[in-house]
């Protein structure tokens, strides 16, 4: 089983990163929508790093729980349209 963990929370934490590098911000600069969207990728990041910062510590249960909460709160920014997103179904749950 541990094997599987440790699988699993490297898949996550790399889907996480390619995530982050695919969503750009979709409402326009300067507004509540926009400033929404860089929250929400704020957090995503911070949930990467702790997830990284777990995963040094030999933590893969933490480290799993924070790349699934980032790709989350990206994946639920897609959803509502604070982000732009590819929609080949391989990193957001968008169409």
């Amino acid at each position: 089983m541990a094997a599987d963990l440790e699988e699993k929370t490297d898949r996550y934490g790399e889907l996480l990163a390619e995530a982050l590098e695919a969503a750009t911000v979709a409402p326009p600069p300067e507004t509540p929508m926009a400033d929404a969207a860089e929250d929400c990728y704020e957090m995503a990041t911070s949930y990467l790093e702790d997830g990284r910062h777990f995963r040094e510590q030999d933590d893969p249960v933490n480290a799993l729980a924070s790349f699934s909460y980032g790709h989350a709160w990206l994946d639920a920014g897609a959803r509502v349209g604070l982000f732009e997103v590819p929609t080949d179904g391989h990193l957001f749950t968008v169409e």
